[in-house]
């Protein structure tokens, strides 16, 4: 009796650090989607341009495409629990000094404290869960932390119009952020075995990683999967102005709604890995939808509304990817110590599609039209899949 009692505990105890973890990567997500939508605001206040104000976002992206490893090699070395507070310390720390900056130099050096900060907790959080969370609800956990983005991004759509100062919706943020390293702090369990790793270990298991088939085809999938979304996601509205012939307030909201669906596949993922669905059948399948049904969307094949549909279906099919991606990730790791790595990996191939997807279709869409995007996506679809089918998706722990 007593005995299940406490697997019961324990088991609520697991749950309770998910929700913790999650919390905490919606709080990073945030800080992507708050300059965003406070670029209005912040060309009015600092007489910023667009490419100024692209940077305070696409100053994340960069910072991941060449951190990733480095944060996981990190993770491993320090200990996931640390580094998930020192990633929500950094946040709060940076966007105190953002909310205080008296000019865009200042402003920018804080974005990058902050995405030095998302850069580990983002890379933490999944360590903290795959340590945590028994191997048989490790994908519901992994689907519900993929959501993050998504519903960071969406929550700050909605939130940040509700602040008439720019510099409030800093402050809130820092508050948030605080509030996330109480919380881990109080909730999320230290390793109770900590292995020693010195960091030329870690700089060797890194280079391992890096040399290795499958988590270099992992990272590739994620690579492509972000490239894919960020080509349409970045363009959205405007893409839906223009075929649709709508108000940009009206955009903004069906773009929120496009988005949100995203989470649905997020969750739907998790569901269906629980399940025992083939991980490569899964993702090959999720590519393919979302090129085949990219030329509806950029062309004006289809009415305003299957149109919107068919924004809401690559949507909601891709995000099944990014589930099925970051769960799989310590599956190839070769031993607990090197799934961070791992981990840092895949981010880097995200961060790498986030980077190229925007620039390269919209470069091809200024020089050809949205035909090229609807090519550009389309065959990254096939490719995708096709590299998603040559990954053995294996447990390497058990070998």
């Amino acid at each position: 009796m007593a005995t299940a009692a406490y697997a019961r505990t324990l088991h609520h105890t697991h749950w309770g650090v998910v929700g913790v973890v999650v919390g905490a990567g919606i709080v990073t997500a945030l800080q992507v989607g708050k300059a965003a939508i406070a670029t209005p605001m912040l060309q009015s206040d600092m007489g910023l341009d667009l490419a100024a104000a692209g940077w305070l976002t696409g100053i994340f992206a960069v910072l991941g495409l060449v951190g990733g490893i480095p944060a996981g090699a990190l993770v491993t070395a320090a200990g996931d629990r640390r580094m998930l507070i020192l990633g929500l310390g950094a946040i709060v720390l940076g966007t105190v000094i953002g909310a205080t900056a008296p000019g865009f130099p200042v402003l920018l050096a804080s974005r990058v404290l902050e995405g030095f900060g998302f850069l580990l907790v983002t890379v933490a959080g999944p360590a903290i869960l795959h340590r945590v969370v028994q191997s048989g609800q490790r994908d519901l956990a992994f689907a519900l932390w993929s959501c993050f983005m998504p519903a960071g991004v969406a929550l700050a759509m909605v939130a940040g119009p509700l602040f008439s100062d720019w510099r409030m919706l800093w402050w809130g943020n820092a508050g948030l952020a605080a509030a996330a390293i109480v919380a881990g702090l109080a909730i999320v369990p230290a390793a109770t075995a900590r292995v020693s790793v010195s960091w030329r270990s870690a700089a060797s298991d890194s280079l391992r990683v890096l040399t290795s088939r499958e988590p270099i085809l992992l990272a590739a999938c994620f690579a492509s999967y972000s490239l894919m979304f960020f080509a349409l996601f970045s363009f959205l509205p405007v893409l839906l102005m223009e075929q649709m012939a709508i108000a940009h307030g009206t955009a903004g909201l069906l773009s929120s709604v496009a988005t949100g669906a995203n989470i649905i596949g997020n969750l739907a993922a998790g569901y269906l890995l629980a399940r025992g669905i083939s991980r490569p059948a899964l993702l090959a399948g999720a590519y393919l939808i979302m090129g085949l049904v990219s030329p509806g969307i950029f062309l004006p094949f289809f009415a305003d509304t299957p149109t919107f549909l068919l924004c809401v279906l690559f949507s909601g099919i891709g995000g099944m990817i990014p589930a099925t991606l970051i769960s799989s990730a310590p599956l190839l790791a070769w031993s607990p110590a090197l799934a961070p790595v791992v981990i840092g990996l895949v981010m880097q191939g995200s961060n790498l599609g986030q980077v190229i997807g925007p620039v390269a279709v919209g470069g091809a869409t200024e020089a050809y039209s949205w035909v090229a995007a609807a090519g550009i996506v389309l065959i990254a679809g096939v490719i995708a899949a096709i590299t998603a089918l040559a990954i053995d998706f294996s447990d390497r722990r058990s070998r």
